[in-house]
């Protein structure tokens, strides 16, 4: 993680004190200065302990810049500032002067490195770091002397000449050959310009050198030598379902359209069939479900990505990698067979950034094949919600209203509470009035769920809860984001009487900690023996994203396309870590696949085996997860919060021996727009 650099500050007063002759102020700065380089080395030890992700361009290149130009500094203005610090104003050493504000440069340099390089550190940066102290150093000793000799000129009535560097210091008797006399300062500018400018040409040199396309997570490298080629184009869903199940059809049309929200606001949307959420695809286990999409006038191009449902990868919806792109007019149709239970959602893939906060989302909801699990209760009994949260220009819709959502249950009703969060921001959620059970997370049942109550849920971007309760005989509320005017109110008798437990004060609620939660059971892989093992580390930076330099969401220090593909062949267990350097929450989601949460900042799971296809890494922590590869295709890997995911945090899985004909080799193709 990032902070601040008071050395630079120290640095540059002392050698502006120094330079203006008040040589006492620039001792007790340069001893400020080192102090706070000594404060400075302690943080970095303390952001150590959390891995060396967060330290390495601070440890490698900004304290030893920071420490040599100290230490030059305090070897040599140290003793002669404090010898002059009672002299007369024109007795202060210039050297001083010089060795101060370069340390002062060494701090800003490595403080610009963290914020517009981070990690990981290269030659390249290295290299253009020392080339800028390098050059404020010999601009600085420039400046300086000029105003020396400018100062000594005035000071015996003489004007000043250009040869005033060369007197002075005293320079040996010419040798025999009397060719033009080149002064020890002017040699040493001289070699010292030249290093600058090699250092610096070097760096940008190596900028521009080519970077690796694929990283293999210590696997073999290209295992595909002995095995055919196959097309993610072929690798599309079943014809029939399976047995007992029907064939569910669904026609899509994607267009523009002026919805008007339950109280009264109008929002400019682009929606599916013209409304917002888009209708609920919901199927029974082992249906087929056959969804049509048309696009009717959606300007950016529109697809149907199926979030956190491990379709075949033709199926995925991600534009120049799985299809091309579905433009006005044109028609695309996906089918897949209903083998996932749970709470899932659809979008669009094609600059969704842009399609997805406008309304081009909705859920998909698949049921199991035997009753709903609820002893003695018959399904029509039961009260099922599916809640998309939403917001618009501001306005946070769960479902398809904005403001509070009310309905009459009668107690003793089992509830089952569906959450889905479209949004590229967390929600925080609560139920007030009720102890529940979180039954399912992302989709995936959680095992022996525990009761809780007065306790927040923390709701990934992208991320999905399913909250089961027996509705009690007196109302409860779903809170959102601590809003008592927003969310659901139950109520047992339908007349709206009694206490209203959205106005129960939640904000001081603990959060409820999912790794911690439930009771563990068996997995199915040894995560501990991965074949595959990368590590993602989640930045800002300087780099380019889709061909023009950028201040980008960062991947391992690239941002999208630049970023390689990570190569995993089909039955690796393949293991994540996921390091998040900087101020901002990443919901990080992998298409194709669930993965099982090993650990967080290094504190093991504990609880029921946690599967998500999203999960929130906040500032400075690490996850660990694992997953093993059993749907061959070309997967994008990316952060939820989809501007981020725009400005170039994504990336590719891809399987050994899978190939795209929708976009070009890695580096140059331009279809895939998030």
């Amino acid at each position: 993680m990032r902070h601040s650099s008071p050395t630079r500050r120290s640095g540059f007063g002392a050698g502006f004190a120094a330079a203006v002759r008040r040589a006492r102020l620039a001792f007790r700065l340069l001893v400020a200065a080192v102090l706070v380089t000594l404060a400075r080395v302690t943080t970095v030890v303390l952001l150590a302990s959390h891995g060396w992700w967060f330290v390495q361009e601070k440890v490698l290149l900004g304290l030893p810049m920071l420490g040599l130009a100290g230490t030059i500094a305090v070897s040599v203005a140290g003793r002669q500032l404090r010898a002059t610090g009672s002299a007369s104003p024109a007795a202060t050493p210039t050297g001083s002067v010089v060795w101060l504000l370069t340390t002062g440069y060494a701090g800003l340099v490595g403080l610009l490195v963290s914020f517009l390089a981070g990690y990981p550190l290269t030659w390249s940066t290295a290299l253009l770091a020392g080339s800028v102290v390098g050059a404020g150093a010999l601009l600085t000793a420039r400046v300086v002397a000029t105003r020396g000799a400018d100062i000594a000129g005035a000071a015996d009535g003489s004007p000043a000449t250009a040869d005033d560097d060369a007197r002075a210091e005293p320079t040996p008797a010419p040798p025999a050959y009397r060719g033009p006399a080149v002064s020890r300062r002017r040699f040493v500018s001289l070699a010292g310009g030249a290093v600058v400018v090699g250092m610096g040409g070097a760096g940008v040199g190596l900028v521009f050198r080519p970077g690796e396309s694929v990283v293999a997570g210590g696997g073999p490298p290209d295992p595909s030598r002995s095995r055919s080629a196959v097309s993610v184009a072929d690798l599309r869903g079943a014809a029939e379902p399976a047995p007992g199940g029907a064939r569910r059809r669904y026609d899509l049309r994607a267009r523009t359209a002026t919805v008007r929200l339950p109280s009264g606001q109008e929002v400019e949307a682009w929606t599916y069939d013209g409304q917002v959420p888009g209708p609920s695809i919901t199927a029974t286990e082992g249906d087929l479900i056959e969804v049509t999409l048309h696009n009717v006038d959606i300007p950016d191009g529109v697809t149907l990505h199926w979030h956190g449902y491990d379709v075949p990868c033709g199926e995925d919806g991600a534009p120049g990698v799985t299809q091309h792109v579905v433009a006005p007019g044109e028609t695309f149709r996906y089918r897949f067979r209903a083998d996932q239970v749970g709470t899932y959602w659809y979008h669009t893939h094609q600059a969704s950034h842009r399609g997805v906060r406008k309304g081009l989302y909705g859920a998909l909801v698949v049921t199991p094949r035997e009753a709903w699990p609820v002893a003695g209760a018959a399904p029509a009994a039961q009260l099922d919600l599916t809640l998309p949260v939403h917001t618009f220009d501001g306005t946070v819709v769960l479902a398809d209203r904005d403001g509070r959502a009310e309905h009459a249950v009668p107690a003793g009703t089992p509830v089952r509470l569906r959450l889905i969060n479209t949004d590229s921001d967390p929600h925080r959620v609560a139920l007030a009035g009720t102890p529940f059970r979180v039954a399912a997370v992302d989709g995936r049942d959680l095992h022996q769920p525990g009761e809780v109550s007065r306790v927040g849920l923390h709701l990934a971007a992208g991320g999905r809860y399913d909250l089961v309760f027996v509705m009690p005989d007196a109302p409860m509320a779903l809170v959102l984001d601590d809003d008592p005017n927003g969310g659901v109110r139950l109520r047992p008798d339908g007349t709206g009487g009694g206490d209203d437990p959205a106005g129960t004060d939640i904000s001081g609620w603990p959060e409820l900690d999912l790794l911690r939660y439930g009771t563990p059971a068996v997995i199915p892989f040894d995560a501990d023996r991965a074949d595959r093992h990368f590590t993602i580390v989640l930045d800002r930076g300087v780099a380019m994203v889709d061909g023009r330099p950028a201040y980008a969401q960062t991947v391992n220090g690239r941002g999208h396309p630049s970023v390689p593909d990570q190569l995993v062949a089909e039955g690796d267990v393949v293991r994540f870590t996921v390091v998040n350097r900087s101020l901002e929450t990443h919901p990080w989601h992998l298409h194709g696949h669930s993965v099982l949460v090993l650990s967080r900042d290094g504190k093991p799971s504990s609880g029921s085996p946690l599967w998500v296809d999203t999960f929130d890494v906040r500032p400075g922590q690490v996850w660990e997860v694992a997953f093993k590869a059993t749907n061959p295709g070309i997967w994008m890997n990316h952060c939820h919060n989809l501007p981020h995911a725009h400005q170039g945090m994504m990336l590719r899985l891809r399987y050994d021996g899978v190939t795209t004909p929708f976009g070009d080799s890695h580096g140059k193709r331009s279809g895939h727009r998030h």
